[in-house]
């Protein structure tokens, strides 16, 4: 027989729907670019990522059809990762910080010498890369690949529950390209593709139980929707009638959106 669900059921789990806009990334740094580490700079780099997406995986199966029973079946022999991750950046003016350092660490895959410490070194390496008949030797992958460090993580405001993605050997893959134009100024972001061998996920099975929903909840929830669609819309008018820009409209729409939500 079909189950009965309540009401008060069906509020409790449609009460706490869970949202894009809270994660965390953490960029890994591997040895030879230790001068990356520290507040300002592998900080500042995990702040500007705000674009990410939680990883997939499959099961690569085969057919067994010789049962005699006229039936397919299919058995798992391997687990199948997704072979890379995307992720978007905001790009800081005048410093370029993700652009460097992602670069940088490419630059050191294909034994580039931009790790180098004082700038006479810097300008000779790009002297040389410079030169017509340049060649390069790659790096031995375990010296820069990540073993581990990548993460994930996805989280609630409350911060309970958080599920954690960790990567192994991970590395930039590469660096999509940024238009720029004369056209219109618009916010510059840096997409870099992560490849990794597998993930792990972390606090898979820790499971914190919620309180249980009650009316006055149910009012906040819906209350906080139409009040921060109507400050989030109200917000994003005026931002385009004052700067002209459709984008930093949808930016401060979105931002002031978020802020009604949290503030209820």
């Amino acid at each position: 027989m079909p189950r009965i669900a309540r009401v008060s059921d069906i509020k409790s789990n449609l009460l706490r729907p869970a949202t894009t806009s809270h994660f965390e990334v953490e960029i890994p740094i591997i040895g030879p670019m230790g001068h990356w580490r520290g507040v300002g700079k592998q900080d500042k780099i995990n702040l500007m990522c705000s674009d990410a997406s939680l990883p997939g995986s499959n099961l690569a199966t085969f057919d067994i059809n010789n049962d005699r029973t006229g039936v397919t079946e299919k058995h798992v022999h391997r687990r199948i990762f997704d072979d890379r991750i995307d992720l978007s950046f905001y790009v800081d003016a005048g410093l370029y910080q993700p652009i460097k350092f992602f670069e940088e660490w490419m630059a050191y895959i294909t034994n580039g010498r931009f790790t180098q410490n004082t700038r006479q070194q810097r300008a000779a390496s790009e002297n040389d890369l410079m030169n017509p008949s340049y060649d390069y030797r790659l790096r031995y992958p375990d010296d820069y690949m990540a073993g581990q460090g990548l993460r994930v993580t996805k989280f609630e405001k409350d911060h309970l529950n958080p599920l954690t993605y960790e990567f192994v050997r991970s590395f930039p893959l590469a660096i999509s390209s940024m238009p720029v134009s004369y056209d219109g100024s618009s916010l510059l972001k840096c997409t870099v593709s992560m490849s990794y061998i597998r993930y792990v996920v972390k606090n898979l099975y820790v499971q914190n139980a919620y309180p249980p929903s009650n009316p006055f909840q149910q009012s906040q929830f819906n209350l906080g929707g139409f009040l921060g669609n109507i400050g989030g819309g109200l917000v994003d008018n005026l931002v385009d009638r004052a700067t002209g820009s459709d984008l930093l409209g949808d930016i401060a729409g979105g931002i002031a959106n978020q802020a009604i939500r949290d503030a209820l």
